[in-house]
């Protein structure tokens, strides 16, 4: 029910005894919540008069009683502004209204206070620091809420989970809050003695500095940052940076870096819970008006990108709340990068084929990683190097890449090279066919057409001949070539058996 000045001004009568009113006029407040007048009285005393609308706003009208009485005179003497004090309350019905003393200084509105300069912002951020720096005592000996890090954090993901149930905030909105809220980093403040109600009505401004601080309703122990929610309506940037130079510089090491993003949240999620409460109450108006301010803030967030609210950047999302893909970088979206290989993988790849892995600490050399092999089509190699009833690869040390689940099993050592290969196709036709190494050694020098001969003893280079010998060890005998046994008798030489090997 809506109050008139006059109708206050008659309420207060019989609040405060002795009162007579010569002069009144209404005063900024919450519309939706109080009906306020200030009354001037015949030895020019001024009162303020609070009316609220509802059972919800009277609460708030006795839980400031309460936070106000908490308030010790040693307490209010330390502070840099004055706080209000109950004069006196008549009841109507289940609501009742209050009346307050006289405070000094008058209400500016955001845009005037962004105009007064940079000493009003600077003194808001000092009376900010104060406010914060009173005693968790006072909110405790009120009996009012008190919350940690944790706890605030899960009641916002608890209110953001009763807006999206109205099926009415924009998607994007909803998956913008609901990222915020799960950047865990943003949420490790420390809970401080809050106003919980701050804004520029609630501040009694006096030759350009807060000389009074009104609307103690949500007192209580929480997010520092709900008392800055305020400012994000400030246009003038500089405004809200000369407000928290001088928070900063009151509290020190205790001040918070992400406080301002955390305000952000709270200031963009204020419209939802402005809008749900609209909702609770079947305000057709407020509904209306709530639905065209989340409309408005989501097509700003879609163009401008909107204020941060996060210390993890959020992704892009469309108007369905949905990720955006980011487009790929310009160099990157042109190059082939064939089975899904990384550009690293490439590069390693190309490394590995130009003999430049490191092997273990033995010495022996790790397998390139799997790519596509340089040699002819159709060749068939395996990943670990030739079997036994194979070919070798021809020209190259790199190998084909295959699919990992058709290889055999990685053996225990690392396997060898194709420079070591020679060596290890001689010793293996060495203890095979002692016949075919005799034609394997005498015609090395022309074996470009005969395809019966073993690949590796066609194409191998001088660097790869080169290297294989500077891996045999000097001084012992090795099984490269067959020994030979000259027949005593005058016959004719035959290869060596066995038992002529195992002879002094």
């Amino acid at each position: 029910m809506k109050r008139s000045p006059m109708e206050l001004a008659a309420i207060a009568t019989a609040a405060v005894p002795g009162l007579t009113p010569v002069g009144v006029a209404g005063i900024p407040d919450d519309p939706d919540d109080f009906d306020s007048a200030l009354i001037l009285d015949a030895q020019e005393n001024r009162w303020r008069v609070r009316s609220p609308r509802h059972e919800e706003s009277s609460m708030r009208l006795e839980t400031e009683l309460t936070a106000l009485r908490s308030f010790t005179p040693g307490i209010r003497a330390a502070l840099p502004f004055r706080l209000p004090s109950v004069a006196g309350t008549v009841r109507q019905g289940s609501l009742r209204t209050f009346v307050y003393n006289h405070l000094p200084g008058a209400v500016m509105d955001l845009e005037d206070l962004v105009a007064a300069g940079g000493s009003t912002a600077s003194d808001i951020g000092h009376v900010i620091a104060a406010i914060h720096a009173l005693p968790e005592e006072l909110v405790d000996r009120a009996d009012l809420p008190v919350y940690t890090a944790e706890e605030f954090r899960q009641r916002r993901l608890n209110e953001l989970d009763q807006s999206a149930t109205t099926g009415r905030i924009p998607p994007r909105l909803l998956r913008r809050w609901e990222h915020a809220l799960e950047d865990i980093a943003l949420w490790r403040f420390n809970p401080r003695v809050v106003h919980g109600d701050l804004h520029e009505e609630n501040l009694l401004l006096e030759h350009g500095t807060v000389a009074a601080v009104t609307g103690w309703t949500d007192l209580r122990i929480g997010d520092p940052a709900d008392d800055f929610a305020w400012l994000a309506a400030a246009h003038e940037q500089s405004f809200t940076d000369t407000v928290i130079e001088a928070y900063t510089a009151s509290r020190g090491e205790l001040a918070d870096p992400h406080i301002m993003r955390r305000a952000a949240l709270a200031a963009e999620f204020a419209l939802a819970q402005w809008f749900t409460r609209g909702l609770a109450t079947n305000d057709a108006e407020r509904i209306a008006e709530g639905e065209q301010m989340l409309r408005d803030l989501d097509a700003d967030i879609a163009e401008f990108g909107g204020q941060p609210i996060s210390i993890v950047e959020p992704p892009r999302m469309d108007i369905n709340g949905q990720p955006i893909p980011e487009p790929a970088p310009a160099d990157e979206a042109d190059l082939d990068h064939g089975d899904d290989t990384t550009l690293e993988a490439q590069e390693a790849n190309q490394d590995a084929a130009a003999g430049q892995h490191e092997g273990p600490a033995g010495g022996t050399a790790v397998p390139p990683h799997p790519t596509s092999s340089p040699q002819a089509p159709g060749a068939a190699v395996s990943h670990w190097g030739p079997a036994d009833d194979e070919p070798s690869p021809t020209g190259d040390d790199t190998v084909a890449a295959t699919d990992p689940a058709d290889q055999p099993p990685l053996p225990d050592h690392a396997p060898a090279t194709a420079q070591d290969e020679p060596a290890v196709a001689e010793d293996k036709a060495s203890d095979e066919d002692p016949d075919h190494a005799d034609a394997a050694a005498d015609t090395t020098s022309d074996t470009a057409g005969d395809d019966d001969e073993p690949a590796f003893l066609r194409d191998i280079d001088v660097a790869s001949e080169q290297a294989s010998d500077a891996a045999e060890p000097s001084g012992d005998e090795t099984d490269a070539l067959p020994l030979i046994v000259l027949d005593p008798e005058g016959g004719d030489a035959r290869p060596a058996t066995e038992a002529d090997r195992q002879q002094p």
